[in-house]
């Protein structure tokens, strides 16, 4: 089975599967679905390498509802990733997924809900669930979850959450699974670290990597602004303003410089909301669904979102501040260019950051453009061409 499946019919699925992905809007599996789902259908390990926002959830998803055995009540499937953001993003695109299953139960475990919630949530006997690994452990030891039945585990974004630390905790996870476990990886990057947990746990696995490029590829138009400082401020105020963007993601690398810029932003009257790592995980998703449901504009954030916001309408990424790691430059304007939409990520730079810029774009192959500012308040290219000039072009 290639990436040349152009149905999902084409892959045997259920008809409540087809019904589900109809109502999600899905037409045609994405590459990752078309080379993952037939190897987990028959049972195989996955060590996978995907860009962002080509429906990996699904891609795990999908085999494992089709080879749930309803009878049995134990966990039979356990999905560890390492935000809470992202867990709840998981959860909510497979309870999707099982909208015309009734007979199967999810459940979300994450550190800052309460546990008593979540310990109601298990007694109803779930056969999937999708936690962060310190929550899962948790439950783990305190005898709420057993994974003793799970045949499939799968670790999604497996490299950011070996690189958080989490190395002891997904030992721990996996041990805890029988020997014959199917185990699927999917990965940003192929580290050292995800090779060694690989080596492991994984038994003859099959290596998927999907390149970021043609129809795969986000959408993204990049572009460099000299600005710092409080010129930061009005520059992304009149760059809003100049292409009427109205749902927007900036990026900070200070929880205080998120707090200040939303404080700035709102008086400046922009409907603005933010998140950061201080804020109680009750408001971050009391945030998300307000922006996802486009009741405020700008939503202003530390990386702690970069991961795990999937909004579909995202217009502009700002990098406020340029991350301090070339991988997160990527995680961070990802949020934009999705569902096969034109995206645009503005990065601010000092004169001291145009080093730092050059190795992100040799890390990313990007093609990133300097522009500027007009006296009109127009973003230009170095030619003079304006922006909305180029972006009708394309």
């Amino acid at each position: 089975m290639t990436d040349s499946v152009s149905s999902f019919e084409e892959l045997n699925l259920s008809p409540e599967i087809i019904k589900a992905l109809g109502k999600m809007g899905f037409s045609s599996p994405t590459p990752i679905q078309s080379k993952t789902i037939p190897i987990m259908l028959g049972g195989g390990d996955v060590i996978a390498k995907a860009p962002t926002g080509t429906g990996k959830t699904c891609a795990f998803g999908i085999p494992i509802i089709e080879c749930l055995d309803p009878g049995i009540t134990d966990i039979q499937a356990v999905i560890v990733c390492p935000t809470r953001e992202l867990c709840i993003q998981i959860g909510d695109e497979l309870r999707a997924l099982v909208k015309y299953r009734p007979d199967i139960r999810i459940v979300t475990v994450y550190g800052g809900q309460p546990i008593n919630r979540q310990l109601t949530a298990l007694k109803r006997k779930p056969q999937i669930v999708v936690a962060t690994p310190g929550r899962l452990i948790d439950h783990m030891n305190r005898g709420s979850i057993w994974l003793g039945n799970v045949y499939t585990a799968v670790l999604d974004e497996a490299d950011e959450m070996l690189k958080m630390g989490f190395i002891r905790d997904v030992r721990k996870i996996l041990n805890a699974t029988p020997a014959d476990t199917q185990v699927v990886m999917f990965s940003a990057t192929f580290s050292r670290e995800v090779m060694d947990v690989a080596w492991e746990y994984q038994h003859n696995a099959v290596e998927v990597t999907v390149a970021a490029e043609g129809e795969n590829r986000p959408k993204i138009a990049q572009f460099s602004l000299l600005s710092s400082g409080e010129r930061r401020f009005k520059d992304t105020l009149t760059i809003i303003k100049a292409l009427d963007l109205h749902r927007v993601i900036v990026f900070c690398n200070m929880k205080s410089t998120v707090r200040r810029l939303t404080e700035r932003l709102k008086r400046a009257g922009c409907s603005t909301d933010c998140l950061h790592g201080d804020i109680p995980q009750v408001q971050r998703n009391r945030v998300m669904d307000g922006f996802r449901e486009g009741r405020f504009e700008v939503l202003v954030a530390t990386d702690v979102a970069a991961r795990g916001i999937d909004v579909d309408d995202v217009e502009a990424v700002f990098n406020y501040d340029l991350p301090d790691e070339n991988e997160y430059y990527l995680h961070r304007i990802g949020r934009t260019g999705r569902a096969k939409r034109r995206g645009l990520a503005f990065s601010f730079i000092t004169p001291d950051d145009r080093y730092r810029m050059r190795d992100i774009i040799k890390y990313t192959c990007s093609d990133i453009k300097e522009i500027g500012l007009n006296e009109d308040g127009q973003p230009v290219l170095k030619s003079g061409e304006r922006l909305t000039e180029l972006l009708r072009k394309d």
